[in-house]
């Protein structure tokens, strides 16, 4: 099966309200701002949208508002999925092939947990692959997971059938994910899943990103991936460096904690609340990030809130 993964993917956070509810209402006015302002899609339920203290008619609910907002933008979407059993995740990506079956692609963690061996890991995914009727992107992100795939591994992956990219999270460039660049497949994607290696990895072959820090500045995140894929290296490399510090801040506490309070004080969603056991930003951590932000950034809030919420 093929699939255009190229581009800038965001994995959408889940907004709340002050009483812990979905906010829905926020979370389709953010996914059309984050494709209007240069976002090739929407990655729904992956790690950011804090998928594991969703319940299931919550997961449903967040699935359905952001497939409508690409609809309308004729804008694909990928779900974010996968269980430590690998029964279970058939399960799951069976349901989700019926509920949105316009989805461009399934992202499917390693399983966690258990710690399988590698040749383990690749037949759940080799068995998952051949139940499902979407197409599958491994997530590739040992520091989650406790247990991650070597070149050797991630290659066995790219010649499965269905099995359409990888979401590389090891926090590096290191010598497998090039040597993965080097060998895989052409219609298999590697995507950046650590937001400060976007413009390496691209330049080096890779197909994008799937990157939490795109929730702000979102066009020049953008503007790297498209850098980065046409091999233009001043531009990737004044782009990469302008866009670290907002990296760097961002994950200056447990995602997305900070990236939520930020997109609160912007006035873009209604609160900044997380799920528990996740505590929300400090006061600290957010106006180190607001402080990487343009100026400009403050016309979609107020910016007399964004003075008051970071002590400025």
């Amino acid at each position: 099966m093929s699939v255009d993964l190229c581009g800038l993917w965001v994995p959408i956070i889940t907004p709340f309200t002050a009483v812990d509810a979905v906010d829905l209402e926020s979370l389709a006015q953010l996914g059309a701002r984050l494709l209007d302002d240069g976002a090739t899609g929407l990655v729904v339920l992956g790690t950011t949208g804090e998928p594991a203290t969703l319940g299931g008619r919550e997961r449903r609910r967040v699935v359905e508002a952001c497939a409508a907002v690409c609809r309308e933008r004729d804008r694909p979407f990928i779900v974010g999925a996968g269980t430590n059993s690998t029964r279970g995740t058939i399960d799951e990506v069976t349901t989700w092939a019926a509920d949105v079956p316009d989805a461009a692609a399934l992202l499917l963690v390693v399983p966690y947990y258990t710690r399988p061996s590698e040749a383990g890991i690749v037949a759940h995914y080799r068995a998952v692959a051949a139940a499902s009727a979407l197409p599958i992107v491994a997530y590739n992100i040992p520091y989650r997971t406790g247990r991650g795939l070597g070149a050797g591994a991630l290659l066995e992956l790219a010649e499965i059938p269905n099995v359409v990219g990888v979401k590389q999270a090891v926090g590096a460039l290191e010598r497998d994910t090039l040597a993965v660049l080097r060998d895989r497949p052409a219609a298999f994607h590697v995507l950046a899943g650590d937001d400060a290696y976007i413009g390496p990895l691209a330049l080096m072959g890779g197909s994008g990103a799937i990157a939490a820090s795109a929730h702000l500045r979102t066009g020049e995140f953008a503007a790297l991936v498209a850098a980065g894929l046409e091999g233009d290296v001043a531009t990737v490399r004044r782009l990469a460096g302008d866009l670290l510090a907002t990296v760097d801040a961002g994950f200056g506490e447990p995602s997305p904690a900070v990236f939520k309070a930020a997109l609160a004080v912007l006035g873009e969603i209604a609160a900044p609340a997380v799920r528990a056991p996740l505590v929300e930003a400090s006061a600290e951590a957010t106006a180190a990030l607001l402080a990487t932000l343009p100026q400009s950034a403050y016309a979609t809030g107020s910016s007399s809130n964004a003075a008051s919420s970071t002590g400025g």
